[in-house]
């Protein structure tokens, strides 16, 4: 069974082929610069040996649809897919499904409608998201596509938790709730915390944290997410790459009064300009740290409040749990940044919480525990696959589907 995962952007496409006989990758690729003269194209295809083979291809590629032909073409030469009938299904990433969508779902025409109601809850990801569906559709009319959602995993936290303390009409007539993101990301990591820790994933408490350019923690309990740092939008709870994360909503109203800025100009301020970018001037935490290390006082500031915020998602998603039976690291600052991991657990130890520097800056990639012999809550590095968890779930629920069909004859 071959499935192909999807994720559009407003100008790039990436994907990957799964053969989820064994979960490998058959094929990965992004095309990017969608709409401009020098579109680009990184592909490569797992060949004899483990090897992949990479190409690139350069091209002015107008639209979508375009792309989509291209990464088709490009597929067949390289003898990756020879057509897209091979495929078993196509799963997309779609970042807000609001309430509508809880679970995986398969794509028809309904669906796409009730995705672009949703638009003014995401007006960045889902319009380039239901692109992708709309060109891979016609590109594979065949083809069952299914949409997973970022937001799906949240769809757990209970009312006190997802509601703000703003007039109730807003909620009911504008959707204004917390929803979180990153819900992929966080469900991936936890269920191979559970198999890395042996334990039944619905008897376990976590703090999970995807620390990237984006950022989020996300507190799980007994396999379901209980509550999440970001919001309505992706712009609350943590301070991140270019995003400010918590801040006071006041701040808008005097930043408009006092620069006469427009809403969208805070609201690309906020978004694109702030978060450690805002603070030091650079949004990649490789080049902060080696700042801070120079001697750089807004690097190191930048790194403290990053910090800072993160230890106080850690204590207030405890207190939150009750119980913590482990702390888990992902993303690509948590996957490989060991002086953040090593800060962030500092003093912690009345949570319980104790890390093994040694094994923290072991080099290696693979999922592991950092904790120390003497840590009641473990500690655990676990790289993300969000792909992966998009091909599993859709296998999944095209399975399901099958044997429902199966049952009904």
């Amino acid at each position: 069974m071959k499935i192909m995962v999807i994720n559009s952007g407003s100008s790039s496409i990436k994907y990957q082929i799964f053969d989820m006989r064994d979960r490998s990758v058959l094929a990965s690729g992004l095309l990017e610069k969608i709409g401009e003269p020098d579109s680009r194209l990184a592909h490569q295809t797992l060949v004899q040996g483990n090897r992949f083979e990479k190409i690139e291809k350069k091209a002015a590629v107008a639209d979508h649809r375009q792309g989509f032909d291209l990464i088709n073409t490009v597929l067949k030469d390289t003898g990756a897919l020879r057509n897209m009938a091979e495929l078993a299904g196509i799963g997309h990433r779609v970042v807000h499904g609001g309430e509508a969508f809880t679970q995986p779902t398969l794509i028809d025409d309904a669906v796409i409608d009730t995705i672009r109601t949703l638009i003014p809850l995401a007006p960045l990801h889902n319009p380039a998201n239901l692109t992708g569906i709309e060109v891979a559709r016609a590109g594979a009319p065949d083809v069952p596509q299914v949409a997973i959602f970022d937001t799906a995993f949240h769809q757990t936290l209970p009312p006190h938790a997802f509601h703000y303390a703003i007039p109730r009409e807003l909620y009911r007539k504008h959707a204004i709730r917390r929803y979180g993101f990153h819900g992929t990301s966080h469900f991936y990591v936890a269920k191979q915390a559970a198999g890395l820790m042996r334990r039944p994933f619905e008897t376990l408490s976590l703090i999970t944290l995807h620390l990237g350019n984006g950022a989020s923690a996300t507190a799980v309990q007994n396999g379901v997410s209980i509550d999440t740092s970001m919001g309505l939008t992706p712009l609350e709870g943590l301070i991140m790459g270019t995003r400010c994360g918590d801040l006071d909503p006041a701040i808008i109203f005097y930043l408009e009064r006092e620069t006469g800025r427009s809403s969208d100009a805070i609201d690309a301020l906020l978004n694109k300009e702030s978060g450690l970018k805002g603070i030091c001037g650079v949004n990649d935490m490789r080049e902060i740290a080696q700042l801070a290390e120079a001697g750089n006082t807004d690097a190191r500031l930048a790194i403290d409040m990053y910090l800072y915020r993160l230890r106080k998602y850690i204590g207030s998603y405890t207190a939150v749990l009750g119980r913590l039976d482990a702390l888990v690291f992902t993303g690509g600052i948590g996957e490989n940044a060991a002086g953040i991991r090593s800060a962030a657990c500092r003093d912690l130890e009345m949570l319980g919480i104790i890390i093994d520097e040694d094994k923290n800056r072991a080099a290696t990639r693979e999922a592991r525990e950092i904790h120390s012999t003497d840590s009641r809550v473990r500690i655990l590095v676990i790289p993300t696959n969000e792909e992966l968890e998009i091909a599993d779930q859709t296998k999944r629920l095209l399975e399901s589907a099958s044997s429902h069909e199966t049952g009904d004859r």
